[in-house]
């Protein structure tokens, strides 16, 4: 059987189910324990996930022999994906079918939070990947542990009200008639609920009564600049598009940007991808895996524009200004052309 492991907090009841299944109906049995790598092993981030894939295969490994006891047990290991790039549920389905096919495996055991190091847990397109390629697999019955929320709670509760009921009036005379007295009593009775409803889950931190309001203020004034990089860069791509030449070179792009995980770096990423010619991959502790189409993009993204505005909404001018862009402190290369 294949049992492709992942650091979650099921990944050693997976492995026990694995080898107590596989040894109801044989006195022997052949259990390969696989790592898929999101990260290509070249790039300093596949270098740290392969150390801790081999951390991994090693307790699981142990995990194996304890629980086969006595049993004929054959344990093999692998780390997968280290000389490819692992882009979603299909290469991972493509990948674990292939190495399943050229060492006759006809099992895959799942973790039910499989995990590869990625954003969010891909089991069930991967299980639909499996299905199209008609390889077997069951996942393990695992006991999951509960999943506490972080919820602000507290003093924090008129501030989530607050603020969730002015975004989501704000949002619904956005879609209807500002000036129109309907809109606006039904805005107020819908905004009313939502805040009253989902106000302790639409925030997982803490709010500033004065600094939020500011940011607020900094984003509106983003939003032209980002209209603005828009229909610069779809002028660019154009250009190039209409060229019977057509000089695309595209490539994969790291970028260790300037900006914190979480609502910084996610604004940051949506934004790369709003802008033709780049898309942003992956986004992972400040990191950026991002796709560009012409070199005029490329040269953009190492020049820093977006994430200088970035920081300005959330950090500040004095953020903004004294950054140095990726390219002049080094925190940008080429990682991959079309080969990848």
């Amino acid at each position: 059987m294949l049992v492709p492991l992942s650091d979650t907090v099921t990944v050693r009841q997976t492995v026990d189910y694995a080898i107590r299944s596989g040894l109801e109906d044989a006195d022997e049995l052949e259990c390969h324990l696989v790592v898929a790598l999101p990260y290509d092993e070249e790039m300093p981030e596949g270098r740290t996930q392969a150390d801790e894939a081999e951390e991994l295969l090693s307790r699981a490994r142990n995990w194996a022999e304890e629980d086969a006891g006595d049993a004929e047990v054959r344990i093999e290991t692998a780390a997968l994906g280290t000389d490819e790039y692992l882009f979603g549920p299909r290469d991972y389905a493509e990948i674990f079918a292939s190495y399943a096919r050229d060492r006759e495996i006809d099992r895959i055991v799942l973790d039910p939070e499989y995990q590869p190091g990625v954003t969010a847990r891909i089991l069930q397109p991967l299980e639909r990947e499996l299905d199209r390629r008609g390889v077997s697999y069951d996942e393990a019955p695992v006991d999951r542990p509960a999943r506490h929320g972080r919820l602000v709670t507290g003093g924090q509760r008129f501030d989530q009200l607050f603020a969730t009921f002015w975004i989501s009036f704000g949002f619904y005379l956005v879609l209807g008639d500002p000036f129109y007295w309907f809109d606006i009593v039904t805005g107020v009775a819908v905004a009313g609920i939502v805040s009253a409803t989902l106000a302790q889950v639409t925030f997982s931190f803490p709010l500033d009564r004065v600094r939020s309001p500011i940011r607020v203020g900094r984003f509106i004034l983003y939003i032209p600049y980002l209209l603005w990089e828009i229909v610069r860069a779809n002028i660019a791509v154009s250009a190039v598009i209409l060229r019977p030449s057509m000089p695309i070179e595209p490539t994969l792009t790291r970028v260790n940007a300037r900006v914190r995980s979480g609502l910084p770096l996610t604004a940051l990423a949506n934004s790369i991808t709003l802008t033709p010619g780049t898309l942003t991959v992956r986004a992972d502790d400040q990191r950026l895996l991002v796709h560009t189409l012409i070199p005029s993009a490329r040269e953009d993204l190492f020049d820093g524009g977006l994430e200088k505005a970035i920081r300005f909404v959330f950090y500040g001018r004095e953020a903004a200004g004294a950054i140095a862009s990726p390219r002049e402190r080094d925190d940008a290369d080429v990682v991959g052309g079309d080969e990848l």
